[in-house]
């Protein structure tokens, strides 16, 4: 509870400071500049003027509790702890009166005094939220009275001032070079007689302070007492309000530029944030499949070493599954994470949704059941693939939030409509034939209000930290560029549906990939030469393996420079293979570009953990080169190099 503190002057007791606290007992009226009466008529009557007159007239304190004070505000009669105290210049002759208190209107209906003598009265000066010390001039190296010592100090000096313990301390110690500013005006105090106000900057704290001071006159004793408060932040937003208003223009332009920048780069930061909470759901299955490799190589070594032989196909599958399982879970994540700029091409929403089913279930968790219901004969669509599974795979994302903490059922589905003139005007869509493609969950809802505001950028209804608002606005912009549309149909208690509208395309439709046939690799070669560069030992003998028993001259390096000597040597090359993330300070395209600098028709094979787009300049891979992504069936491998060397 702050305490009421203000300073009075002159036999009329004019208001020359009063504080927050004295303000809102007072009811929040003009005050400073006025005397008493003139401030507050309605305390008229109530012999608090003649008090202030009889303490200016005898110079000495008064001090009471539990105070009855009738004044013109709403809730009437206030209840005050209340001390008067004599100000004096320096002749001894009182020239104010500081007044001080507590509003203790509410504790005194529950407890009869808070105070049980004048001591207790004076601790108002410790818990007032102004910062407040009593300094006393003492003598020094530079003369009389060229120092002060700080011989009391409430905790609010601290806050205020941004200087601990300082009582007992004097001003040169403390504040060094500025000191002499300081004893001036407090110097002034102590011979006017007068208080005085101003602001002033404390340099050695940086703080900007409002200060009230009024002397202490005590015979012996040459003191002053400081009322004060801390200004630096209202100072500094002053500044920076001025700054913001000079640098308008720039600011703008900067934060326009940021935003264009943030829309670039939002589909791969939203495609990371969905990676990253699958994170713990990736790892449990990336472990299983490493524990069935594992344990089936451990098995083969085991029946090998005992020499049973027989059986040990069925280790030799399980760890060749494993592989592949886990091989298609690597290739999932890099196509999902990889950046790109709008690709379009003739999709197969229903084969699309398929794929990512694995993907979706280990996002929404196991609280959520998915549905999937895919329309049978659904028209194939023109649409940037890897942004549209972004898209539903950010939808799934919010429907598993919106049925937090206790899940529920997720469907999605898959179907065609045929939008006539005045159907398709009521959707804001060109006539004709459209695959629709929605998600649906048994969430709380939405309000019509928060429904007509989620397609607006940064807007969501997510904790802090955990979503950026941009999501939905974002496959907006996406639908809109892709010739179609997004929209919601929402009630609260009922779960939300959202509905993307995708055009038909009428062009030939996207193929199926060709699966790579599981053959052995057969004799192909006829004596060419391969060089291969892998720092990995066991990836570099698998390839070198492969291409012996296909009929090939193998060379082999471990990093880029031992790679590029045998290519600048006489040696025949008529193919390299090499990896991407190479040591020895070339990666591999970087060694490719030099080999084809020495040889310009040598053909290069990239053999990569990474992305495709990672040894791509742009968005098409060369002529002259090929990519084959870690891990791969050996049988495909061969096929790869036999079809290079050959085209």
């Amino acid at each position: 509870m702050p305490g009421f503190a203000a300073i009075l002057s002159g036999p009329k007791h004019r208001f020359d400071y009063v504080n927050n606290a004295y303000r809102t007992l007072a009811g929040d009226r003009p005050l400073v500049g006025l005397t008493v009466r003139e401030a507050l008529p309605d305390v008229e009557g109530q012999g608090y003027f003649e008090l202030l007159d009889e303490v200016y007239r005898t110079g000495e304190r008064f001090v009471s509790r539990s105070q009855s004070v009738s004044l013109n505000r709403e809730d009437g009669e206030r209840v005050v702890d209340l001390l008067y105290e004599p100000i004096r210049d320096a002749s001894g002759q009182v020239t104010g009166i500081f007044v001080g208190g507590y509003d203790v209107t509410e504790a005194h209906a529950a407890q009869s005094a808070l105070f049980t003598s004048e001591a207790r009265y004076r601790r108002l000066f410790d818990i007032i939220d102004e910062g407040f010390c009593v300094i006393e001039f003492i003598d020094g190296p530079d003369g009389p009275l060229s120092d002060y010592v700080h011989v009391e100090a409430n905790p609010a000096f601290r806050t205020n001032a941004g200087i601990p313990d300082i009582v007992g301390k004097r001003l040169r110690e403390i504040v060094g070079d500025e000191a002499d500013s300081w004893l001036e005006l407090y110097r002034g105090v102590l011979e006017s007689g007068r208080p005085t106000r101003f602001q002033k900057e404390l340099k050695q704290t940086g703080r900007w302070l409002e200060l009230a001071a009024f002397p202490i006159n005590e015979p012996g004793r040459h003191q002053v007492a400081v009322l004060f408060k801390d200004l630096t932040d209202k100072m500094r937003n002053e500044r920076e309000l001025q700054t913001l208003n000079a640098t308008l223009e720039e600011r703008v332009a900067e934060r326009t530029a940021d935003l264009m920048h943030a829309e670039e780069a939002l589909r791969q930061s939203q495609k990371m944030e969905a990676i990253g909470q699958l994170t713990g759901g990736i790892a449990h299955d990336f472990n299983n499949l490493l524990a069935g490799i594992s344990g089936s190589l451990e098995l083969i070594e085991k029946r090998m070493a005992e020499g049973r032989l027989a059986g040990m196909d069925r280790y030799i599958q399980a760890a060749q599954g494993a592989s592949r399982r886990a091989a298609t879970l690597t290739q999932r994540l890099l196509a999902f994470s990889r950046r790109q700029t709008l690709d379009p091409k003739p999709t197969d929403v229903n084969r699309l949704v398929a794929g990512m089913e694995d993907l979706i279930r280990r996002s929404v968790g196991p609280d959520v059941r998915v549905e999937v219901e895919a329309a049978a004969g659904l028209w194939a669509t023109h649409i940037d693939p890897s942004q549209l599974e972004n898209a539903l795979l950010n939808l799934c994302i919010n429907s598993r939030d919106a049925m937090a903490p206790n899940g529920g059922r997720l469907t999605i589905r898959t179907y065609n409509v045929a939008l006539d003139s005045s159907e398709a005007r009521l959707r804001d869509l060109p006539p004709g034939d459209y695959v629709k493609l929605s998600v649906t969950d048994t969430g709380g809802g939405m309000t019509p209000e928060i429904a007509s505001k989620a397609f607006d950028p940064f807007f969501t209804t997510k904790p802090i930290g955990q979503g950026t608002g941009l999501g939905l606005s974002m496959i907006h912009g996406f639908m809109r560029q892709s010739g179609g549309q997004v929209r919601i149909e929402t009630e609260p208690g009922q779960g939300t549906t959202i509905t993307l509208a995708l055009p038909r395309w009428t062009g030939s439709d996207a193929t199926e990939d060709a699966p790579v046939a599981e053959t052995v690799v057969e004799e192909q070669g006829q004596g060419e030469t391969v060089l291969v560069i892998d720092d990995e030992e066991t990836v570099r003998m698998l390839v070198v393996e492969v291409l012996e028993d296909a009929g090939y001259v193998a060379l082999q390096a471990a990093d880029g420079p031992a790679g590029l000597a045998i290519v600048n040597s006489d040696t025949r090359i008529d193919l390299l293979i090499s990896d991407v993330g190479l040591p020895g300070g070339m990666n591999g395209r970087q060694v490719a570009d030099a080999a084809r600098t020495a040889r310009p028709g040598l053909k290069v094979l990239f053999i990569t953990g990474y992305a495709e787009n990672a040894v791509v300049a742009g968005d098409t891979l060369e002529p002259w080169m090929a990519v084959m992504t870690k891990p791969f069936q050996v049988a495909a491998l061969g096929t790869r190099i036999r079809e290079m060397i050959e085209g």
